[in-house]
């Protein structure tokens, strides 16, 4: 997700550094700077960007003040505050104003950067539940027209597995198994541990009682395997389109986003196919979240 950022700091070194950081990172685009706070207004009122990097103490107008005042003007961005005063009543009344990220002075390039990873994932997310709401609200509007037939559950799964570039692997059918057992649940918004999924998804398989363990160590091969390919998928459409919608969509959803970063930094350095590591867990819980909301579980 392509993000863009003004940076609001009396000192410009400071801004320099910020800035500089952002992109060395690839973390998106400074599209202004300004330095004070009466400027800054008008320069994120003007630009509105998706993250605004604010310093806390400036001699025309603070912080905290600029926040309050863009949002009265109905900015509705991400805000980092900059700060180098540790002050509970100061960082209470940050909060208070929305803010809940802080990068601190003197300027760190390993603390903004994995500030800025997080803030990008915050709103990959929110826009994501934002998608899901426009949807469920076209579908709104028409509640008077006949009820469509049931959907199943691999009907769902299936695009999905598309999408993430797995169809063709062997454990996209562990994972259609597993997403029709939990949606089979007496209650099928529980998620099991992982280990009760892979023996239940071994018992489908007609294996007796002995094979049980040994069917359920090869689905949970096949899986991690199959969700490796997806993140593999999903590095080599960021690294030829960061912007494509279905990285956007897909990689941070899907992934820890570090995990993606790592993942395309071994295809460029063609690194074994194998090399990297995915969280099967976050995976799967995922897809069941997004099956149950297409199901209307």
């Amino acid at each position: 997700m392509a993000l863009s950022f003004v940076i609001v700091d009396d000192d410009a070194v400071s801004r320099r550094m910020l800035e500089g950081i952002i992109e060395q990172c690839g973390l998106g685009e400074v599209a202004g700077t300004a330095d004070g706070g009466i400027q800054g207004e008008q320069t994120v009122l003007s630009l509105k960007p998706d993250i605004v990097l604010i310093d806390l103490l400036m001699p025309d107008q603070d912080g905290i003040e600029t926040i309050s005042q863009l949002r009265n003007q109905g900015f509705a961005g991400q805000f980092v505050m900059i700060s180098q005063v540790v002050n509970k009543d100061m960082v209470g009344s940050a909060y208070h104003s929305g803010v809940e990220f802080f990068i601190h002075k003197p300027i760190n390039r390993v603390e903004v950067e994995a500030v800025l990873s997080k803030v990008r994932d915050r709103l990959a997310y929110e826009r994501h539940i934002q998608e899901i709401k426009r949807s469920l609200a076209k579908i709104d509007l028409f509640e008077s027209t006949p009820a469509p037939k049931e959907r199943h559950p691999r009907d769902v799964v299936k695009p999905i597995l598309m999408e993430l570039g797995i169809m063709g692997e062997s454990g996209s059918k562990d994972i259609m198994t597993i997403m029709e057992l939990l949606s089979r649940q007496p209650d099928p918004t529980a998620f099991p541990a992982l280990k009760e999924l892979y023996e239940a998804a071994a018992r489908t398989n007609n294996k007796g009682d002995q094979e049980i363990d040994k069917e359920s160590k090869a689905i949970e091969q096949r899986l991690r395997r199959t969700v490796m390919a997806a993140l593999s998928h999903m590095a080599s459409i960021g690294l030829t389109d960061y912007s494509n919608p279905k990285f956007e969509h897909y990689a941070p959803l899907y992934f820890d986003f570090q995990d993606v970063r790592l993942k395309m930094k071994a295809i460029e350095e063609e690194l074994p196919a194998d090399k990297g590591k995915v969280n099967v867990k976050k995976f799967l819980q995922v897809m069941h979240a997004e099956m149950l909301e297409k199901l209307k579980i």
